[in-house]
């Protein structure tokens, strides 16, 4: 049934050994259909916690990794629990970089795995770090 849309339609023919009838003996009979399938996001940040020191700054204009602060890898994964199939799935998650006008998370990638297609904001690696 995938990729069926939202119905199914039978053509069906009524077969007897009685006389034939004036009546229409075939018949068409479209049933609505629907699938179910449940998404589960599962995410990890590594490392899970991180804390800078307050005397720590960043430094503005550089390209070296460690002046724009420690760095935190997440990775979150898109599982289909069933029991239907999807197709068409889009995934919208936003990151919060900024705090005001101050950097809270500098972007520096950002990755698929699977024949997945991504856009990503303006703001991935503006220092090409």
């Amino acid at each position: 049934l995938e990729d069926m849309g939202d119905a199914i339609t039978f053509h069906l023919q009524l077969r007897s050994k009685n006389n034939p009838s004036s009546s229409n003996t075939s018949v068409t009979v479209t049933v609505p259909v629907e699938a179910e399938a449940v998404m589960e996001l599962r995410g990890n940040s590594l490392p899970a916690i991180t804390v800078l020191p307050t005397s720590w700054h960043r430094v503005e204009g550089s390209q070296r990794f460690e002046d724009h602060g420690i760095k935190v890898e997440h990775v979150y994964e898109l599982h289909n629990k069933g029991p239907g199939t999807v197709s068409g799935v889009t995934l919208s998650l936003a990151v919060p970089h900024l705090l005001g006008e101050r950097v809270l998370l500098y972007l520096l990638e950002l990755g698929t795995e699977g024949g997945m297609n991504c856009t990503h904001h303006p703001a991935i690696n503006p220092a090409q770090v």
